[in-house]
């Protein structure tokens, strides 16, 4: 269960388990807890759940959260309560930067009567949090990193590396993180018997595999990659998309982008291989 102020970083902190395998609720009502947890536990007795509960809920319903989590708190189901806070400095320059409105604002109560108000609405609940997090410092990406290193079970923890080929005549992927042109690779095309091939084809491959520039090449992009994607990782990066483009995406770039795979998908085995044009 994730709570705490809000601007905080509890959305932020709710996406990340998200990514991580979490059944995710935001602003679930107090009362539906019970009934949300044994619905999944009936259903998948592994199922990771997160919700968010926090000051949007009525006063009264929060008032109950102690014995509804008292009531999951058993042999078979293991809970964490995780509050967020920061300083009200901080969360002020947050609701200002992001122009976005307080929950507990109105024609009364200005920003700074709300997170006052909050914090004692939250107080039942932040004397329960299992793991407390002052996000003042934190960026958004630190946040992630942290409760990614928290939260995530090894399985979770792989990078999902999206290698995929195309031509250059029909555009540069929009959603590429990183680009590699081998336009520099010898032409199977240019070959008749070829022409009509693609790199997923044996009579091409053989091709290939007869100039030694392609396997130079396919050498330094691995090398690249093996060097800079831990450090996307190590950020909290969920998803990188690596885009190898030749003039047409049939031949050049299929072909290399099935041999980087093959030096990488044991290192990422979440690796997932496209070819756009093909």
């Amino acid at each position: 269960m994730v709570s705490g102020r809000s601007g905080s970083g509890k959305s932020t902190l709710l996406r990340m388990l998200e990514d991580c395998g979490y059944n995710c609720v935001d602003n679930l009502p107090v009362p539906l807890l019970s009934e949300f947890v044994s619905k999944y536990r009936t259903d998948d007795e592994q199922a990771r759940l997160a919700v968010s509960i926090d000051a949007r809920n009525r006063a009264e319903d929060l008032g109950l959260l102690p014995d509804v989590l008292e009531s999951l708190n058993t042999a078979i189901l293991s809970r964490t309560v995780v509050f967020l806070d920061a300083l009200n400095p901080a969360l002020a320059k947050r609701f200002g930067d992001t122009r976005r409105k307080h929950p507990l604002v109105d024609s009364t109560t200005d920003l700074l009567q709300a997170l006052d108000m909050e914090t004692r609405l939250l107080a039942g609940i932040s004397e329960l949090a299992d793991l407390r997090i002052d996000t003042t410092q934190l960026s958004s990406n630190d946040l992630r990193v942290y409760a990614h290193e928290e939260f995530a079970r090894p399985s979770d923890a792989g990078l999902v590396l999206i290698l995929r080929s195309f031509g250059y005549k029909h555009g540069v992927p929009v959603d590429a993180d990183f680009v590699f042109d081998v336009r520099c690779l010898p032409n199977p095309y240019w070959e008749e018997s070829l022409r009509n091939l693609t790199g997923l084809c044996e009579p091409v491959r053989a091709f290939f595999q007869k100039d030694e520039s392609v396997d130079r090449l396919r050498t330094h992009i691995c090398n690249y990659l093996e060097t800079w994607l831990p450090t996307f990782q190590s950020r909290g990066r969920i998803y990188v998309s690596v885009a190898l483009g030749c003039t047409g995406g049939r031949h050049r770039s299929v072909y290399l982008i099935e041999r980087v795979a093959e030096r990488l998908r044991q290192r990422y085995p979440g690796l997932l291989v496209r070819h756009r044009e093909i």
